[in-house]
C-alpha cells in the first residue's frame, strides 16, 4: 500500500483542517509515494523510537507529536532534530505526525470514555458550523458522584499512571469533570465556565493549580504523557481494524521521567 494511500485514510479520522493553525502536522518527512508494510507507532518521534522503527524494519512512522515543529534552517547531523530527520530519510521512512487534528477529533473523546463521562460536550470549541460542534477536551458527567480521592484512583486505573498530583481537597465530592489531554493549564477558564467540579489534565504548574482550586475547581494532573499515550493503541486498534494489510508495531509505554 502506497503511503499517501494510508495518509488518506488517518485524514479521514482526524482531517487536517482540524489542526490548529501553529501547529505542524502531516507528512514532515520521507516519500508519499513509499510503498508501505509495515507501520510503526509511538507518541514522539525520540532517539529511540527511531532506532526502534530501524531495527523493525518499519516503513512508515506514526506519532502523535511533530518532531519538526519550529523551523528548521538546516538538516545535518549537528543538531539533534536534524540527526532524527536523517535518520528517517536515510532508511526511507515516510514520518506523518497527527497532533492538534487528533487531540479534536480522536484524543478528547478516547479520554472521556475512559472516564465514562456522560452527557459530554466539547471543552474548548476550535469548529463550528451549523451541524456541529468540535474541539479539545471534553466536559460531562461522572458516571456517579465520588470523592475526589476515589475518582484520582479511577484516573490511575484508567490512564494506567503509577501516581498523579492533585490540587484541591481529596475529601470532596465531585460528579462535573473535565478531561483534556497534554497541558491544560490554559483551559482551566473554559473547565470552570463550564461548571466542572474538576479537571483532569497534565502539566499543570504551582501557580495554575492553587489558582484552579482558588476559582473552585479541583485539578487531577496525570502528566502530559499519561494521558496522551493513549493515542499509541487508539491508532494501532484503529490501523489494523481499516488496514488490515499493514503490520504494526508501537513503542512500549514508558513514562519520560522517574518519580523518586
Amino acid at each position: 500500500m502506497k503511503c499517501y494511500e494510508i495518509i488518506e485514510k488517518l485524514e479521514s479520522l482526524s482531517p487536517a483542517a482540524f489542526a490548529e493553525d501553529w501547529d505542524n502536522i502531516g507528512l514532515l518527512a520521507g516519500r508519499r509515494d513509499r510503498e508501505v508494510g509495515t507501520v510503526y507507532i509511538a507518541l514522539d518521534a525520540t532517539d529511540d523510537v527511531i532506532e526502534e522503527a530501524v531495527r523493525l524494519g518499519a516503513d512508515m512512522l506514526l506519532t502523535h507529536h511533530p518532531l519538526i515543529f519550529k523551523k528548521l534552517n538546516r538538516v545535518n547531523t549537528d543538531d539533534f532534530i536534524g540527526r532524527r530527520v536523517y535518520q528517517l530519510i536515510r532508511n526511507d521512512i515516510s514520518y506523518f505526525a497527527m497532533h492538534t487534528n487528533f487531540d479534536v477529533m480522536g484524543m478528547a473523546d478516547a479520554a472521556a470514555d475512559e472516564l465514562a463521562l456522560k452527557n459530554r460536550e466539547v471543552l474548548n470549541v476550535t469548529f463550528e458550523d451549523d451541524i456541529s460542534k468540535e474541539g479539545c477536551g471534553r466536559v460531562g458527567t461522572l458516571r456517579e458522584r465520588m470523592s475526589v480521592a476515589d475518582l484520582a484512583e479511577l484516573v490511575k486505573q484508567k490512564f494506567h499512571v503509577p501516581n498523579v498530583r492533585v490540587f484541591g481537597d481529596l475529601g470532596d465530592i465531585v460528579e462535573v469533570a473535565a478531561v483534556m489531554p497534554g497541558s491544560g493549564g490554559s483551559f482551566i477558564k473554559d473547565a470552570i465556565n463550564a461548571g466542572a467540579d474538576v479537571m483532569i489534565t497534565g502539566d499543570i504548574d504551582h501557580h495554575e493549580g492553587i489558582d484552579a482550586v482558588a476559582q473552585g475547581l479541583t485539578v487531577i494532573d496525570a502528566g502530559h504523557y499519561g494521558i496522551e499515550k493513549l493515542f499509541i493503541p487508539y491508532m494501532e486498534e484503529f490501523i489494523r481494524r481499516e488496514l488490515p494489510g499493514l503490520k504494526v508495531f508501537k513503542a512500549d509505554t514508558k513514562e519520560p521521567f522517574v518519580v523518586i
